[in-house]
């Protein structure tokens, strides 16, 4: 993977990860926590839409909605585990 590639998946992490945690009540994780929680709620987002069958289109904005959607399952799933 290239640099460029490197520093996209970054970029829409941590785009998604702050989105998420502005969406979900209780704010962020801090800016790393947030592009962490991005990345891998790009990956559930990923996961997701794929089982399902749900296709977003492709581009930058598409990749940051399921990676946002992914991101807000993940950080329900934490505080949820977290409440336990």
């Amino acid at each position: 993977m290239s640099a460029h590639g490197i520093i996209v998946w970054l970029i829409i992490g941590a785009v998604a990860g702050w989105l998420a945690g502005t969406l979900v009540k209780g704010g962020g994780f801090g800016l790393i926590g947030d592009i962490v929680v991005g990345i891998v709620g790009a990956f559930i987002g990923g996961w997701l839409a794929g089982a399902l069958g749900i296709t977003l289109g492709g581009g930058l904005i598409a990749s940051i909605v399921t990676a946002t959607i992914g991101a807000i399952i993940l950080i329900v799933i934490l505080r949820a585990i977290r409440r336990a």
